[in-house]
């Protein structure tokens, strides 16, 4: 198995995968960790990553093409435009660590563990350019409703629980089968899926994982996550920001966001709106 990160702190890696289980199975050549720096992929002498939101608002935004250029030089071809989809490669996983995403389970990790190979994309800032979420990540993960500052610690995390599920990673492999979460896959569903998932009660802090905000919406009654955000370019590969957030009209523009964080939170999150 071999894992890929995409960080702009690659300084944060060194540690956590020197310890334990992680580096018996580096060791033993069970998992191989690479980790990319995503300011090697910059055009400009700052080497910036980033750029304000088209629509107003605060904070900062990853901007796509330096995210959709060091994944492909990682999997070694272009990963698709508007004209041309890109052909993904076997048993490869592109994870988006965001606050949006959808939860990460053990039966997240027990199918990740069926892999060879999953790039990591650790978000940022107020958060990343959808078009990274919609047209190059396979995957948009969130660990957890709780705050923190980037995707960093939840691509660790990711890590270890799916090491643990590989053959050989724990000396004696029936020991993740009787762990805490273990139940059958056949039973567990996946939450990946797009239907409804039962969930288990939630604390929900003011914000959710890295940057996504919960909206509480006072006209519905329910939670939802922070709606999409996008930067320059307003025209990457084919793929156009919306023109609503380009016309200037803050009240569409609102009206947009809301529809928007409402179709996010029904796709990835319906349990928050069942609750």
């Amino acid at each position: 198995m071999r894992f890929d990160l995409i960080t702009i702190f690659p300084e944060f890696f060194v540690g956590p995968l020197d310890h334990g289980i992680l580096r018996r199975a580096r060791e033993t050549g069970l998992v191989e960790i690479n980790i990319q720096d995503l300011r090697e992929f910059t055009k400009d002498r700052h080497r910036s990553v980033d750029d304000r939101p088209f629509g107003g608002g605060e904070g900062m935004v990853l901007k796509p093409e330096p995210l959709f250029e060091a994944a492909e030089a990682l999997v070694g071809h272009s990963l698709g435009s508007a004209e041309h989809p890109a052909v993904r490669p076997p048993k490869t996983a592109i994870v988006l660590l965001s606050a949006a995403g959808k939860l990460f389970r053990q039966e997240t990790a027990r199918r990740f563990a069926e892999l060879d190979r999953i790039v990591f994309i650790c978000g940022r800032y107020e958060g990343v350019d959808e078009r990274v979420a919609d047209h190059l990540a396979t995957e948009e993960v969130s660990v957890g409703d709780f705050v923190l500052s980037g995707g960093e610690l939840p691509a660790m995390l990711v890590i270890d629980a799916v090491t643990r599920l590989i053959p050989g990673a724990l000396g004696n492999d029936a020991s993740a089968q009787n762990e805490s979460f273990s139940e059958n896959p056949a039973s567990a569903g996946d939450v990946f899926s797009i239907e409804a998932r039962r969930a288990a009660p939630l604390q929900v802090a003011p914000k959710l994982g890295l940057a996504g905000e919960v909206h509480d919406s006072r006209t519905a009654n329910h939670l939802l996550l922070d709606f999409p955000h996008y930067t320059r370019p307003a025209d990457f590969r084919g793929w156009k920001v919306p023109e609503v957030l380009i016309g200037g009209n803050h009240a569409e523009v609102a009206n947009w966001r809301r529809a928007a964080a409402l179709e996010k939170t029904q796709r990835n999150r319906p349990d928050l709106l069942l609750r």
